[in-house]
């Protein structure tokens, strides 16, 4: 029986499979089919994903914030070359009708020793260009359903790139708001940060959980990798529903290295500076009125 694959549809970073060109691909049965690259980096992350879901050190409920990974596979590719390796990994947003989606690369810098001088290059050219060694993270990309629209709200690429403080703190505010998403001169409403970044269950906590970990765990080093913060609105405002089912998940391993039992400091410091990021938008969601959204001045 052929197998029958598709360009994921909420994608919001990384290679997307489209106009001829080498991406990830997913089924019907929640599972995500990521090419190996040509080079080291798929190995490498191949390797890592082997190492890491049979590491017994790792506690358990560390686990869940990685995706689970069902080995490699050949399928067809979806530039047309043929049959390549896959990695078959979990889709983490299988299950999800409109899940609203945002990519946040880690770390105060994304190269790592030992590279090649071009890849240090354009690492350092683009680390400096974002918020990667202003903040400690980038916003790569993110989507929002729009329930009052029906439609997905996705800002271009190169805005997104283009973000400086300013930009990352709105993102994060309008990821979390249900008006004016397409309408910079309006402050967004943070309607659904309590319920998304709080609670027990919310990105804060997990975040938290996973911050827990990076102080003391020294067996990798990851470097380049991205945190998915992924919810659906609709569990918010259809009665009946239990929470807005916020997840947190870390992607994107082809340069993890052994951490020769040292902290990964430079991770974690990013992930601290993040969870700040998250705390200020939940404060100020929580001490808004009627008349000042958010608890800003637009574009502050």
């Amino acid at each position: 029986m052929v197998k029958m694959l598709k360009v994921p549809e909420h994608q919001v970073a990384g290679h997307i499979a489209r106009d001829g060109k080498l991406g990830p691909l997913v089924d019907d049965e929640g599972r995500f089919f990521k090419p190996l690259q040509g080079d080291a980096r798929g190995e490498n992350e191949a390797k890592f994903y082997e190492s890491f879901s049979s590491n017994k050190t790792v506690p358990d409920h560390i686990h869940r914030y990685f995706p689970v990974y069902h080995g490699t596979e050949l399928v067809e590719a979806s530039d047309g070359s043929g049959k390549l390796p896959h990695m078959v990994l979990e889709d983490v947003v299988s299950g999800y009708s409109n899940p609203s989606i945002m990519d946040v690369k880690i770390g105060s810098r994304t190269w790592y020793p030992d590279v090649s001088e071009e890849y240090f290059k354009k690492c350092i050219k683009k680390d400096r260009a974002t918020t990667t060694v202003s903040l400690g993270f980038r916003v790569s990309g993110f989507k929002i359903f729009d329930h009052q629209e029906s439609s997905f709200w996705r800002p271009e690429k190169k805005v997104v790139l283009g973000y400086k403080v300013d930009g990352a703190r709105l993102a994060l505010r309008k990821f979390v708001s249900s008006n004016s998403l397409a309408d910079s001169s309006s402050a967004p409403n943070c309607a659904f940060a309590s319920d998304v970044y709080g609670g027990s269950n919310g990105i804060l906590s997990q975040l938290l959980e996973l911050k827990a970990w990076f102080e003391t765990q020294t067996l990798y080093h990851f470097n380049s990798c991205s945190i998915l913060m992924v919810y659906e609105d609709e569990s918010i405002l259809m009665k009946g529903k239990e929470d807005a089912r916020a997840q947190v998940k870390l992607v994107d391993f082809a340069h993890v290295l052994d951490g020769n039992g040292v902290i990964d400091h430079n991770f974690l410091g990013g992930l601290c500076s993040f969870i700040k990021f998250i705390k200020d938008v939940l404060e100020s969601s929580d001490n808004r009125d009627e008349t000042d959204a958010c608890g800003i001045e637009n574009g502050k």
